[in-house]
């Protein structure tokens, strides 16, 4: 490898990924490596009862292939994993696994990818990081080996409400390197969460729209008056995450697509953005709203939420809805903590996306076609139940369609963790299809009940496009976000906490953003947007 390009690579800004929620890692620093892998035997048939491979032939190789594949895991003892002994059962190959923990991995890739040795299979990179490496002859790409690859061709390819990953996610040269990931985002995730114990007790119905919200909260005060009904622990975040009720919210917020106009506008000079301040602030002057709510901290919110007089509404992850719970249940009992109703005049949440992007990659080596056909093969419905599910019969049965693990059975939570303990299942990095029949989609029936409210009435703001951007595109959209975002988050603050502010603040803040570039960064998205639909 050239040193221009290890000074290129050195130089980069690597991406972390995100873990699924509810799988933090350990602070353990497993090394480079779990453990040295013994010679490979010559591979033998593949057990009968594997599955469905999704046209895939088993084993994959006909000749002793070992795979060095770098992830994040606090597992020391993966290469005698239930999961990596069946890989190399079923495939033949066998894997050298480099696990660090969640809190070196990102430090550790950049020191790999700075050497030029590449382990054949990693994580961890941004779109644009991995196209200019694979301009660079680094990568694999995979639009090559498509016919070899046929659970991808199928998802990717075929399916027209997937392939435009093919054109968003690959480079000026239409070649694509990340290997994406499907269905691992629950439908409901994240949103406004309320004490349905407190509101019974005071005779308040959950609300249905943003008119009643705010009832719901003036009634809560007037019951508690030393209380702040609404509380936040999200910063400034909370900005964003209100936006998708008042239809200004998006993935690549504060640039968000409008439908009905088909283009892109930035969301903090949209009059709907003003309205949700204008919302916010009446909350705030009228003591609904937390003081603390730009700054509280977790343990200061959560202290809030957990007592009867403090606060009762908020916004986060579903899996509080019962943590909360449990954490109180000695001190209150009737502690119920539920899912509402979205806030906002769209009456929507996010529609979180079917396909994910952990920037998975092969490298440009010997082994590239082999570790191609390895992550077709964990896309396979096959694949997919072994690293997300285990093997039916001997590490689970379904019993009322939930698996059950009777090796696990005094542990009183098998969620993903544990079966990354016990089995190497759930691996950051190793899963690209799982399986909708694992624990991570068992909802409890508060969690149930949020995944049932919003899709019955489906409550989902559009999706925006994915688009592709151009070197500069990406260069000015980068410049540009922070001081955008920087800015406009001390705005909405004061505009919020600030009697003062009003209309011609808001006027102010239309020309001040005018100065930070907003237009430059939106029309990067258009011009995105443009090349975007004369592919279709």
């Amino acid at each position: 490898m050239s040193r221009k390009f290890k000074v290129m690579l050195s130089a980069m800004t690597l991406t972390t990924t995100l873990v699924v929620a509810g799988c933090g890692g350990g602070t353990k620093d497993n090394g480079s490596s779990a453990a040295t892998p013994a010679p490979s035997a010559a591979p033998t048939a593949a057990a009968a009862n594997t599955g469905d491979t999704g046209g895939l032939k088993l084993p994959l190789v006909d000749q002793p292939t070992t795979l060095t594949w770098m992830l994040v895991s606090d597992n020391p003892d993966l290469p005698n994993s239930m999961v990596v002994k069946e890989i190399e059962k079923r495939t033949g190959i066998k894997l050298d696994i480099q696990a660090y923990s969640s809190q070196t991995y990102k430090d550790k890739l950049k020191v790999v990818v700075a050497s030029g040795k590449l382990p054949d299979i990693f994580h961890g990179l941004s779109v644009a990081e991995v196209n200019k490496m694979g301009a660079q002859g680094a990568l694999t790409p995979i639009n090559p080996y498509l016919n070899s690859l046929p659970n991808f061709k199928k998802l990717y390819v075929d399916d027209a409400n997937n392939n435009w990953v093919m054109k968003s996610w690959s480079d000026d040269k239409n070649n694509l390197y990340t290997w994406p990931i499907y269905g691992l985002n629950r439908d409901v995730n994240h949103g406004f969460l309320y004490r349905k114990d407190i509101f019974d007790k005071a005779g308040i119905k959950e609300w249905t729209n943003t008119d009643e919200f705010y009832e719901a909260l003036k009634k809560l005060k007037a019951a508690y008056p030393q209380s702040y009904p609404y509380a936040s622990k999200t910063k400034e975040n909370i900005f964003r995450d209100w936006a998708y009720g008042w239809g200004v919210g998006g993935a690549d917020f504060p640039a968000v697509y409008d439908e009905k106009a088909k283009t892109w506008k930035l969301a903090y000079t949209a009059p709907e953005y003003k309205n949700q301040l204008d919302f916010m602030k009446k909350l705030y002057d009228e003591g609904l709203m937390d003081p603390e709510f730009i700054t509280d901290t977790d343990a200061s919110w959560t202290a809030k939420m957990t007592t009867n007089n403090k606060s009762f509404v908020t916004f986060d992850w579903i899996g509080r809805l019962d943590s909360f719970a449990n954490q109180v249940k000695a001190q209150i009992p009737d502690y119920n903590l539920r899912y509402a109703n979205p806030v906002g005049p769209t009456g929507n949440i996010r529609t979180l996306p079917k396909i994910s992007n952990f920037g998975t990659v092969v490298s440009n080596g010997k082994n590239k076609e082999v570790a191609l056909k390895l992550l077709d093969y964990l896309t396979s419905p096959a694949g997919s139940q072994l690293v997300s599910l285990g093997i039916e019969g001997q590490t689970f049965k379904f019993e009322n369609n939930k698996p059950v693990y009777a090796e696990l059975k005094d542990v009183p939570l098998v969620d993903i963790k544990v079966l990354e303990t016990k089995y190497g299942m759930w691996l950051e990095g190793m899963y690209f299809r799982p399986d909708k029949r694992s624990v991570y989609f068992n909802f409890t029936e508060k969690e149930q009940e949020a995944q049932d409210k919003i899709n019955k009435a489906k409550k989902y703001e559009p999706a925006d496009p994915v688009l592709k951007f151009t070197d500069d595109e990406t260069k000015t959209i980068a410049d540009l976000r922070a001081s955008l975002d920087k800015a406009a988050n001390e705005f909405s603050t004061k505009y919020v906490m600030k009697k003062e502010m009003g209309e011609a603040q808001w006027t102010e803040w239309l020309q001040q953003v005018d100065k930070l570039g907003a237009k430059k960064m939106i029309d990067a998205f258009n011009a995105a947007q443009k090349r975007y639909d004369e592919t279709k």
